[in-house]
């Protein structure tokens, strides 16, 4: 179990955001991003889309994008890591419950995180680079 925390200690810069469209299809969404995980359990994701600060909001005035934190745990067994949200302005919902997120160490330090919905299918893949 240590090891495994160990290998996720530290920061992260988002190299892409894939997401699984209704059609099937796996689409790019061009979003920059930072993740972190600390020696205490705790870790922080961020992202937005790349041309944010020329995207203007839609009609509600909510913009597209990522932020929250947490504590975090370990399934090793299932290549999970779980994050509980403690605090999200983009995901207030999420405040209270677990995401969890699937696992794989890549061969140069990165890192990427799946995403799956309630029937277990890969909806989102985040792949990020260890800075």
């Amino acid at each position: 179990m240590n090891d495994i925390k160990s290998r996720f200690i530290g920061e992260y810069d988002l190299v892409s955001m894939e997401t699984l469209t209704r059609n099937g299809e796996w689409v790019d969404r061009n979003y920059i991003g930072r993740l972190s995980y600390d020696v205490h359990g705790n870790m922080t994701g961020l992202g937005m889309p790349r041309d944010l600060p020329q995207r203007p909001a839609d009609q509600s005035g909510k913009i597209r994008g990522f932020a929250y934190w947490g504590k975090v745990r370990f399934d090793p067994a299932n290549d999970c890591v779980i994050h509980r949200v403690q605090g999200s302005p983009t995901h207030p919902h999420w405040v209270g419950d677990d995401q969890h997120r699937y696992f794989e160490f890549t061969g140069d330090g990165g890192l990427k995180l799946t995403m799956r919905n309630a029937q277990g299918q890969d909806v989102g893949i985040l792949t990020w680079r260890r800075l």
